[in-house]
């Protein structure tokens, strides 16, 4: 992936299955681990901190569209999983999407907005439930 202009980091690991949409656009942080089956559709930007967790089936999704206009228009955002984070396996998240540092996103939740920092979301859409603590 490098090669295709993708800025991975050290100790990451990338399971078998994985789907990058354009490598060029992507950037994984040290100690990553991207799960198997991850599908990134990254229209846009896609940064992955440090010591990140994908899980399996995972998908993180840049691109919508408009079912507004009769053009059906491609509309496109960035995502930003920031350190320390957790994607749970088969989790969607959506377009413009961040996910704050150490935060958590439940088994088969959809994040459609903002997930602050230590904290844990469930749900479609996702849901604060909890606080993380880390000890």
């Amino acid at each position: 992936m490098k090669l295709f202009g993708a800025k991975i980091g050290k100790g990451v690991v990338i399971k078998p299955g994985v789907n990058i949409k354009f490598p060029w656009l992507l950037t994984i942080g040290d100690y990553t681990w991207i799960g198997e089956k991850v599908w990134i559709d990254n229209l846009a930007e896609v940064i992955i901190g440090k010591n990140v967790c994908i899980s399996q089936e995972a998908m993180l999704l840049c691109g919508n569209h408009n079912y507004k206009k009769s053009t059906f228009d491609l509309m496109v955002g960035k995502v930003n999983i920031e350190d320390g984070a957790w994607v749970g396996a088969k989790s969607i998240v959506c377009p413009g999407v961040t996910i704050g540092s150490h935060a958590i996103l439940t088994v088969n939740s959809v994040a459609t907005t903002r997930l602050d920092a230590n904290n844990i979301y469930q749900g479609n859409p996702a849901k604060q439930i909890r606080k993380r603590v880390i000890e």
